[in-house]
């Protein structure tokens, strides 16, 4: 986020300390959120399309089985502090039962966006941008995406 734009609303940035000690699933929320996104820019411009269409594209990119592979591919790439925080997200109980996915699954996809979260929060735009990257390519691959 722009530090510009939290002076601009009368707010302070968290220090990457106060990340730090954010509760997990704090952070897999604003992770969700910022993958989502990122998600939708790349397959507006990779793909185009309707809303419908591109909403079915991007299901493909977010289940919670493609975040969890994504985590499992991703793991010798990850520092000892990612993969940390990846943990941490992953242990968490978020008291919600997935609808679509296996127990597993979700909980590697909730220390996915965990990881997103931090790095975002914590500034860390262009590892952010490698993750991202990353993950889109593990799920090019995978999937096929014009069906």
């Amino acid at each position: 986020m722009n530090i510009d734009f939290l002076k601009e609303m009368g707010l302070t940035a968290k220090t990457k300390e106060e990340i730090q000690f954010t509760h997990p699933l704090v952070l897999a929320y604003i992770g969700d959120a910022v993958y989502e996104v990122f998600v939708r820019i790349y397959i507006l411009h990779q793909y185009g399309g309707n809303v419908n269409g591109l909403h079915k594209l991007a299901t493909k990119f977010v289940k919670a089985a493609a975040q969890a592979e994504i985590v499992h591919l991703l793991e010798p790439r990850l520092t000892e502090e990612e993969w940390g925080i990846i943990k941490r997200g992953r242990n968490q109980k978020s008291g919600t039962t997935p609808k679509n996915a296996n127990v597993g699954d979700y909980r590697y996809a909730t220390g996915f966006e965990t990881l997103i979260g931090y790095l975002y929060l914590t500034e860390q735009y262009l590892r952010l941008e490698e993750v991202i990257k990353y993950a889109l390519e593990i799920i090019e691959q995978k999937e096929t995406i014009h069906e």
